[in-house]
């Protein structure tokens, strides 16, 4: 079962960013985590949230379970948390849901992207996933009521084999050039391959429930622009890995790791996820498991069409370098 965290933002029709308005990130429980949607030009914050209710009515309407649903950090800034599903059907609603936003904004004069970053200088828009594992009659297998954390020896296994395989898996759960100006330090969005119980902002992979009948793993780092089907399988099969080979996890890391000096970061083998689709297709291609997870069709056509996509966007001469050095050189 999974939870996930999508990432919409809405502006007007062919607008530009002119006004400062950002709706981000909307969520799935397990099924989906939250949501951001950003309305960019929307105007004030109640028109945001009145073009905002349509999609909610909508999204009951195509039987989304929604749990809660209110107003987060930045502008215009809204999360909803979805009720859980099993893994494949949590794709489908991902795609649906995504499909059913786009429609209802247009209707409204909107143009809905999930593209994880949209703006400069806010919170991008986020996919965070929450997983948990159970048997045939339902039963939680990550729940364990000795263990401290309320977590069982699969679910630590499960997030170790997460954690081991994450860097390779990022051209998967943060596919494209944008999703890697979102996971930079200072805007929510976690870069360090870590672990922790707490609310830290840094590491990727948190556990959000520690007690209870549903304890579960929740993985910070993924964005909406993903293709589900494959960053869930890989979610689940790097897991699956970290049981059959018993993989050791690495202690949490409590701290602040944004606080933290390189040198200690460094000290506590601390590492951190591909800066750019460069350095993810890198790590990718070199990494025989997910491979023989895809099968050699889809991982060598895909591996392809990144290529593609990084090669053409290096050979760009974008505003900022023409503002920078234009007149510098």
């Amino acid at each position: 079962m999974q939870k996930r965290r999508l990432g919409i933002s809405l502006y007007p029709e062919r607008s530009t960013f002119e006004q400062d308005v950002a709706y981000m990130e909307k969520a799935a429980k397990l099924g989906f985590d939250l949501l951001f949607i950003a309305l960019l030009g929307a105007g004030d914050r109640q028109q945001t949230i009145d073009r905002y209710k349509p999609l909610l009515a909508k999204a009951k309407e195509l039987g989304f379970e929604i749990e809660s649903s209110h107003h987060e950090i930045a502008p215009a800034q809204h999360e909803v948390d979805f009720q859980y599903e099993k893994g494949l059907k949590a794709a489908d609603n991902i795609l649906t849901f995504k499909m059913a936003v786009k429609s209802i904004a247009k209707q409204h004069g909107l143009h809905a992207t999930f593209m994880p970053k949209p703006k400069a200088g806010v919170n991008g828009s986020g996919m965070h996933i929450n997983m948990s594992l159970e048997d045939k009659l339902g039963k939680n297998l990550f729940a364990d009521t000795d263990d401290k954390l309320g977590l069982s020896r699969l679910a630590y296994e499960f997030m170790a084999g997460i954690l081991a395989h994450i860097k390779s898996m990022c051209l998967l759960t943060n596919p494209i050039v944008n999703s890697y100006k979102r996971l930079i330090p200072g805007y929510d969005a976690p870069v360090y391959i870590a672990w922790s119980r707490a609310t830290n902002r840094g590491q990727i992979m948190r556990i959000p429930s520690s007690r209870g009948a549903s304890p579960r793993l929740e993985l910070r780092s993924l964005d909406s622009a993903m293709n589900p089907y494959l960053a869930l399988a890989a979610c689940l099969a790097a897991g699956l890995d970290g049981i059959k080979n018993h993989i050791e996890l690495p202690e949490p890391v409590v701290q602040n790791i944004y606080a933290m000096d390189e040198e200690t970061i460094k000290e506590r083998g601390i590492d951190h996820l591909p800066e750019t689709l460069g350095e993810a297709i890198d790590e990718f291609e070199e990494d025989v498991f997910l491979r023989n997870v895809l099968g050699n069709h889809i991982f060598y056509k895909y591996l392809e069409a990144k290529k593609e996509e990084w090669n053409v966007f290096r050979s760009q001469v974008t505003d900022w370098e023409i503002g920078e050095y234009l007149y510098k050189y």
